[in-house]
Parts: C-alpha cells; sequence; structure tokens
C-alpha cells in the first residue's frame, strides 16, 4: 500500500491510537453490519470513511419517505426507486471510498442465513430492529467467536456494550429473557431523535475500530446515553458463570427451526412473510402472471404489487413485506393468494 494511496487518511493516521500500521490493519480488516437503518447506515459510512477494506452490508428493507429523518445515507432518489437499503447503501459508500470492498446482502437475518450472512468478518456491528435479531447476533457471534457491538436507540436514550466471546458478558448475561410482547417501547410509538443515533453509531464504530486495531482500551460494560439531558454513563456488567450461551453454548437462537414465519416490523404498518420453500419463484414470471389484476412494478431487486389497499414487495428469496396491515394472519393470507409459494 503507498503513501499516495493512504493519503486519504493522512488525519486519521496522524492519531498515535492509528498511525500507519494501524491503517493498514483497518485496510485488511473485515466487518458486517447487521442492518443499514438508522444505526447501521451511518455506522456503514463511517467504518467506510475510515478505511475498513471490507464490508459487509445486511438488510432486509427497502428506504421508505418516514426513513430519512434519521437515515442519513440515503435520500429521495432512493425512496422513489424502491430500492433495498443494503444495495443503496453499498452504491453510496463506494462513492465516497472505492478503494475498498462492500458486499450487498439483502436477506432477513434468522437461524437458517445467519452463520452464511455473518461468518468470515473480524467484527459484527449490531444494528438490527429487534430482539429476536440481537440474541440471534449473539448466538452466532459465540459459535464463531466473533467480536460484536450491540446498539439500539429509542426517543433520546441509547444503548451500546462490546460482547467479546469467552472474554466479556455477552447480551444474554445483561438480559437472560428477551423482554415480554408489548413491555419495551417500539420506535412507532416512542419515536427516535436523530442526533441520538449519530453518538450511539459513533460509539459502536469506535469500538470496532479498536478491536481491528487490536487495542486493550475499549470501552467494557453498558455504556447509555441520553442526548436530549446530555448524560453519558458505562456500568460494568459481569459475566453470568451459568450464562446458557457463551458459558455453557446452548445457542437456542441459532438452533431455532428456520419454517415459515411472519413478524411485525418495528415503526412500519407492515409485517413480512418469510417462507423456506421458495424454490422456483421467478419474480419476472410472477409479475407477468399478476399484471391483468394488479399494478406490479418490477425492479433488479424486489417486485412490488399494490392490490387490495395492500402493497406487497416480494424479494428474489421468497420473502415479502405486506405494508398496509399489522395482523400475521391478513398478511399470510395475502401472500398465499398473490405469491402462493
Amino acid at each position: 500500500m503507498s503513501q499516495r494511496d493512504l493519503s486519504r487518511y493522512d488525519r486519521q493516521m496522524l492519531l498515535p491510537e492509528v498511525g500507519r500500521e494501524g491503517q493498514e490493519r483497518l485496510l485488511a480488516g473485515r466487518v458486517a453490519v447487521a442492518g443499514c437503518g438508522a444505526l447501521g447506515s451511518l455506522a456503514a459510512a463511517l467504518l467506510a470513511r475510515a478505511g475498513v477494506g471490507y464490508l459487509r452490508l445486511i438488510d432486509r428493507d427497502f428506504v421508505e419517505l418516514n426513513n430519512l429523518q434519521r437515515q442519513t445515507l440515503y435520500d429521495e432518489d432512493d425512496v422513489r426507486s424502491g430500492v433495498p437499503k443494503a444495495i443503496a447503501a453499498r452504491d453510496r459508500l463506494l462513492r465516497a471510498n472505492s478503494d475498498i470492498e462492500i458486499e450487498a446482502v439483502v436477506t432477513d437475518l434468522d437461524p437458517g442465513t445467519a452463520l452464511a450472512a455473518l461468518g468470515g468478518v473480524d467484527v459484527i456491528i449490531d444494528a438490527v430492529d429487534n430482539f429476536e435479531g440481537r440474541y440471534l447476533l449473539n448466538d452466532v457471534a459465540i459459535h464463531l467467536g466473533t467480536p460484536w457491538v450491540y446498539g439500539a436507540v429509542i426517543s433520546t436514550y441509547g444503548l451500546t456494550m462490546d460482547v467479546i466471546p469467552g472474554q466479556t458478558a455477552c447480551l444474554q448475561c445483561l438480559l437472560p429473557q428477551p423482554p415480554a410482547p408489548g413491555t419495551v417501547e417500539t420506535c412507532a410509538v416512542a419515536g427516535i431523535l436523530a442526533p441520538v443515533v449519530g453518538v450511539v453509531a459513533s460509539l459502536q464504530v469506535t469500538e470496532g475500530l479498536k478491536m481491528l486495531l487490536g487495542r486493550d482500551d475499549l470501552r467494557l460494560g453498558l455504556c447509555e446515553v441520553d442526548v436530549w439531558e446530555g448524560e453519558l454513563e458505562t456500568r460494568s456488567i459481569a459475566r453470568n458463570p451459568e450464562c446458557p450461551a457463551c458459558v455453557h453454548h446452548r445457542l437456542e437462537h441459532l438452533q431455532a427451526q428456520t419454517e415459515s414465519r411472519t413478524v411485525s416490523l418495528c415503526g412500519q404498518d407492515a409485517v413480512q412473510v418469510t417462507v423456506r420453500d421458495h424454490a422456483g419463484l421467478s419474480l419476472p414470471a410472477l409479475a407477468a402472471a399478476l399484471e391483468p389484476s394488479a399494478r406490479v412494478s418490477l425492479t433488479p431487486f424486489l417486485l412490488r404489487i399494490a392490490v387490495e389497499g395492500y402493497e406487497m414487495s416480494v424479494f428474489p428469496d421468497g420473502r415479502a413485506i405486506i405494508k398496509g396491515t399489522t395482523d400475521p394472519a391478513t398478511a399470510r393470507a395475502l401472500y398465499s393468494k398473490y405469491v402462493g409459494v
């Protein structure tokens, strides 16, 4: 790597914590960003501009107008095109740094996809929007021995924690059981102030860069921030000596069955339907079959179907997001009627 190639990182290399050797380590580093919404899109941008050599951006969704208030990587053109977030993020970031490799993975993280999606990296940045996904990340990281950085935001408040398998407390040490449905506020109810996204994503990326640099000054413990009150506090979290995940390696979330399922999406009037038997699904053929009875729009990434007052976005892997309902039964019925796999 020549000095000219490194010139874009000059100000970063001036930091004694980084230097030229550290920058070369970053360029050799591999990071997966799980989720390309508010936290993930900003984290990906910071990592790309820092010169992390390989980024894998994983997201199941596409860009919508109400994302733009807090998902600063995207714009109205992305909304109009209906482009998946992972694709939009990759294309935007390659225009900022064409010297790195960015892989976009449009998929839902579940027990059937998570190992392939998250394997082969040095660090995982958590930017998923639900506890089911975070417990799955925790299990995958333990299974692979990969450090990851937990992050979450709601309202004006955010959390982040470093998880290093075999050394620190894991998510299940912090929260032995996922919160019961209805007991935790969601962004659809509490909202999100965009500046808290910036703070938490910045803290996450800083810790991720430290991991890639091999630093021993990680921010261990749970970091809590409230940007409205101007408060930031870190408290230690003890590793549970009987933790079923990081101590006994009972990785129940990773080992769960991967049957077809429906999931209401956080902050959206929408339900995601995931099926496992999607062999033979052709989006062009489906579009042609539905054109006489529905309004369809086919892109290289998905098929949009407007029918019965609902909008369905069907992906090549057979997954669909049905807008206009929060009822899983309604979503499943619409999927069966119009997609039928």
